[in-house]
Order: structure tokens, then sequence, then C-alpha cells
């Protein structure tokens, strides 16, 4: 059976079906929602399965969007249609077996049963192994800059059939919606499309393949590579040479800003780092606790008008989600100490609803409070912030108050996690 037949038959294409309908995401520029795909699907289908089997198929053109970066700045992604998601994930489950036997064992993004988390305990291991130093590489707008010619070269050495490869190459040329105008994509891979992290661990295999030719230490998170020496001298000469590398073989630009070869402690990978005390630890990096006290504060924001229920709700959905990646850390006190502050801020909300003496007098009341401290609270001048830390305050609402009320408890969901690995 041919590629193309091979993706196109029906167990594949109902197995693709059921993952672009359940990770849903955006409408393209046709306007069509995931909900409203089976008509389209019912309606088009045919003709688009026949283009397929003669090669003559054309993709849509991506919606461009942009999202805000983690450290600043935004990111440009673009969303294909849920015609061309569900078309893209068909390939990607036939691609994959072909491509990533072929994949570096210290390669981790995008890749069956490998995950950030090994990426990170791979990066512990050899510094516990003495390479104490780090070439931490960041490869400048690297989707944006994918070379079409050099990426189409090497995935036809593993697949065979024009019409797949055509198709391929007719999804990176895709023309791109941005204010009301389509332009033409001359090189990149989009951010967003469904093949585009599997073309881009095709490309930097590239990479992989020379850093193991060379005996070099290294993970690499899709776009994200540390290589690990053992002296800074080393380091310099590596980083040279990689980049030199980089430049000539794959037409890709270091971003000699953001990269440097430093010790690890000094550095983030993604979202974690390490320290020394009686022992190696993975912690988690001040970068990344300052987004979630960012993203905390967003959420317990005075000025959103919502129930303290609601506000729960949307407090434990997203903090749920960052333990479940963040419970790698070694360190439980940076999660005890961000629960405590928590609960400040959710105390700080309540106050913030209590507007008036009588009310702040009452409610206190109610939660246990004597006459005495409700009423040095309800008349007190000092600022809701101040407050929230009062003896009086912390003694009503501590943390069995806020598991009453549904509050996740970061340091038992953290032990929870840990304890299932």
């Amino acid at each position: 059976m041919e590629l193309m037949e091979d993706i196109l038959t029906e167990t594949n294409l109902g197995e693709a079906l059921w993952k672009v309908l359940s990770n849903k995401g955006a409408a393209g520029i046709d306007g069509v929602r995931t909900e409203d795909f089976h008509k389209q699907l019912t309606e088009e289908w045919e003709g688009i399965k026949t283009k397929l089997l003669n090669g003559k198929y054309k993709p849509k053109g991506v919606r461009r969007v942009e999202i805000p970066k983690p450290n600043g700045g935004t990111r440009m992604l673009g969303i294909p249609t849920v015609m061309d998601r569900f078309i893209q994930q068909a390939m990607l489950q036939k691609l994959n077996p072909i491509f990533d036997p072929e994949f570096s064992e210290y390669s981790y993004g995008f890749r069956p049963r490998r995950s950030a988390h090994d990426a990170v305990r791979q990066s512990k291991k050899y510094i516990e192994e003495g390479y104490e130093y780090v070439v931490d590489l960041d490869l400048e707008k690297f989707f944006d800059t994918v070379n079409h010619d050099i990426l189409m070269y090497l995935v036809s050495k593993k697949v065979r059939d024009k019409r797949v490869l055509r198709l391929i190459g007719n999804y990176l040329r895709a023309g791109i919606l941005e204010n009301g105008v389509i332009t033409s994509n001359e090189e990149g891979t989009p951010q967003g499309g469904v093949i585009s992290p599997l073309l881009a661990n095709i490309l930097l295999n590239e990479l992989d393949k020379e850093l193991e030719s060379r005996g070099h230490r290294f993970c690499r998170y899709a776009d994200d590579c540390n290589i690990y020496v053992k002296s800074r001298k080393a380091g310099e000469r590596v980083k040279k040479s990689i980049t030199d590398f980089l430049k000539k073989k794959l037409k890709l630009k270091v971003n000699e800003s953001k990269s440097s070869v430093d010790k690890p402690m000094n550095r983030k990978f993604l979202g974690f780092s390490f320290q020394i005390r009686e022992s190696l630890e993975i912690i988690i990096s001040p970068q990344s606790l300052k987004r979630v006290k960012d993203k905390i504060r967003k959420l317990t924001n005075s000025l959103w008008s919502i129930s303290m229920e609601e506000r729960i709700k949307s407090l434990n959905k997203y903090l749920n989600g960052w333990l479940g990646y963040y419970s790698l850390s070694d360190t439980e006190w940076h999660i005890g100490a961000l629960d405590g502050w928590l609960r400040r801020r959710m105390r700080l909300c309540s106050l913030h609803q209590w507007k008036k003496s009588k009310t702040r007098i009452r409610e206190l009341r109610k939660l246990g409070a004597s006459e005495g401290e409700a009423r040095r609270i309800g008349y007190s001048r000092k600022g809701n912030w101040r407050l929230s830390m009062t003896p009086q305050i912390h003694k009503v609402m501590g943390i069995d108050y806020w598991k009453e009320r549904g509050l996740v408890n970061l340091v038992e969901g953290y032990n929870a996690y840990r304890q299932g690995w």
C-alpha cells in the first residue's frame, strides 16, 4: 500500500478525527469551528479525498494570531483550518512511525513516550556526572526561518510517495492571512500546524546527529537545546562550532544575545533550574515562579467582579495544571511559600468584597472571630494587603477554611503528584 492510501484508510482517519475534535482549537481562515466540522466533512470530504489521491489538493492558508510569550513579547501562530488540521493529523500518525525511530535518544520534544520532565532529569544526570557548564543555545525565530529546500530534502530521504511530498510542501508554502491579506510563505513552518513539530524534529535531528558524532552530552526539546561540558573554555569552543554548523548546514541563526555558556544553576531549561544544597536539586526557575504569581494576581484581582466560587474554580483549573508540570521540582518549600501567598491573596479578595466596616465585623463574627477581634479589623485604617496577614484574619481564614471552600492546596497536590511517579 502506498503511503497516501495508508494515510487515507478509514481507521487512520477515524483516529485523526477523534484527536482533532478532542483538541478543539480555534477556527481557521474559513471560519469553520470544530463543533461544525462534521457538517463540512460530510459535504466536502469525497471531493477532497479524490484530490489527495490525485496529488492535487491545495491547503487553505493559515490564520495568523499573536500570543504573549512567557518572557515578554509575542509569538506568532499560524492556525490552519479544521479540515487541514484533520488531514495533517492523519499524515502525522503515519509519518511518526517512519521518522521517530531515527531520532536521537536525547531529543524529547513532541515525541511518543517522551516529555520535558525526561529532558530535565537527563540534564540533572549530566551535571551530577561532572558536566558543570551548559551551552544554552537559542535559535532565533526558528519556526519562522526553517529552510524549505533543506527540510524537504530530509523528508524525501524517507518518504517516496510524491503525492505526500507535494502535500507537505504545499502546507509549508500555504499562505498566511494577516490583516485581511494573504501573503505567500517562502520559509518557515507555522507554529500551530499539527505537523510542524515533527518537521522541526526532522530538521533538528541533523543537529542531534552532529552532536552525537562529536561525543557531546546534550538535551533537546524542539528548538530548545542545551549542551553540557566540563569547562567554560570547552563551552565557548562548542558554542562557536555548533553556531557555525547551524548557519552553514541548516541555514539557522543562533540568537547570540540569548545564548550563553554558564553554570546550569544560572540558566533555566523548560521552566526549571538547578541548585546545590546537600545534593543537586531540580528547582522551579525564578522566571517560572514570577509567571505563576503574575497569573494568580490576575485571577485574584479585586476588579474582576465574580463570586468567590467562580474565582476558586478558575484558580483550581489553572493551578492543577501548573502543579502537574512543576511537581518535578525537588524543593517543596517553594510550593509551600507559594501556597501561603495564594491564601493571602484570597484573604485580600474577601476583604475587598467586605467594603464597609459593619460588613467586615459581621462576616468575621460569622467565621468565629471575637467581637473585639472583628472590631479591630473592621475599624482598622490599615490597607487590605496588610490586614490580610494580621493574626485575626489568618486565624479565621487559614488552611482549613480555604480547603472547605474547595481551593486547591498546593503542598498536598505537590505531594500527591510526587507519590504517583
